[in-house]
């Protein structure tokens, strides 16, 4: 594999509350490289979006951030705002949840894609507005010489997301991150939400930090895979390491809680007991051991280091005492999620 574009490194991040700083994200490290579709996954609250969103300088005021994120030869997290505001868009940059709040109601199409290419690439407006058209074309989106002057509520909730991705793209930035770009969207738009993703680091040579709480449209265009919990990164590997032998308990339970197919009416979703804790209340040694079956005295008091391994030539990473899934299964977690990619 080539070398990583982005490498991040025993990455902290605290927020203010009125109780005083709360850690969200507690010791990420993690890699991107060229042309790779990084997926992120846990639930709500398990430190996702503040740990890219860190990297970018968009936490609050008062956050404090420690580690080392380094991207051609520079530490993000020790550049100054001014050095920071030249990278994002340009660069590395992001497509936000909700299209419905990402883009400006009161401004037109156009004026949200050309503005920040003027201010990055020094081109003068003309320029921009041929530009403009030409992006929403790529992202295909319909009559893109008349979109350009429509505003955000004129299109659905699947062509505004298409409009910020273009958004995103307008600079022809290095890293894509994608934070939820499927959510609210039904079945069909979603497909073609990651047709589109693909396509566009395929044809352009993206790199994509994929932020999603749906494993199925993950396994559909992720490379590899970081399963986060309680701010902290418990398992990574490949796609294909993680959906047919996940090894990490929380892993093992997200993709048991999923549909499968080819259930019958009387078969019951497999739920993972209890709920997240919240950054205030994190339970001492592993996070998760109020809700693990597995759980044993060690992992009440002592924190599992997150240790890298190589598994069929390839390298994965596990944070867990136990490892009670060690032995590889007969069949796939989920034979629907298997076949995914190839459907993409």
């Amino acid at each position: 594999m080539s070398e990583p574009i982005l490498t991040v490194e025993g990455l902290r991040v605290r927020l203010p509350t009125r109780a005083g700083l709360v850690t969200v994200v507690d010791g990420v490290d993690y890699e991107l490289h060229e042309r790779e579709v990084l997926g992120v996954a846990g639930e709500s609250g398990s430190g996702k979006t503040i740990s890219v969103l860190a990297l970018l300088g968009l936490l609050p005021n008062g956050a404090v951030t420690e580690g080392r994120a380094l991207y051609g030869g520079r530490d993000l997290l020790a550049l100054s705002r001014k050095r920071l505001r030249q990278i994002n868009g340009r660069e590395i940059a992001m497509v936000f949840q909700d299209p419905y709040t990402s883009l400006h109601p009161m401004l037109t199409i156009g004026r949200q894609l050309t503005e920040h290419m003027c201010a990055h690439l020094g081109i003068d407006a003309a320029e921009a507005d041929r530009r403009a058209v030409d992006l929403l074309a790529q992202v295909r989106v319909p009559d893109p010489e008349r979109s350009v002057h429509a505003f955000p509520h004129q299109f659905s909730g699947g062509m505004r997301q298409r409009v910020a991705i273009a958004i995103a793209l307008a600079c022809e930035p290095r890293i894509l991150v994608a934070d939820e770009p499927t959510t609210a969207l039904d079945v069909t738009v979603q497909a073609g939400i990651l047709r589109l993703l693909d396509r566009l680091r395929r044809e352009r040579g993206l790199s994509i930090v994929f932020i999603t709480h749906d494993l199925a449209a993950m396994s559909a265009i992720a490379d590899r895979i970081a399963i986060y919990y309680a701010g902290r990164v418990v398992e990574a590997g490949t796609a294909a390491q993680v959906f047919q032998h996940p090894r990490h308990p929380y892993t093992h339970g997200l993709l048991k809680a999923l549909p499968h197919p080819e259930a019958g009416h009387a078969d019951k979703l497999l739920p993972i007991p209890g709920a997240a804790p919240v950054p205030q209340q994190i339970p001492p040694g592993c996070a998760l051991h109020p809700r693990c079956a597995y759980a044993e005295d060690r992992c009440r008091v002592e924190i599992p280091a997150l240790l890298e391994f190589v598994e069929e030539e390839r390298e994965r990473a596990l944070a867990c005492h136990v490892d009670p899934f060690r032995d590889p299964p007969e069949t796939v977690a989920d034979p629907a999620l298997a076949q995914n990619a190839d459907e993409l």
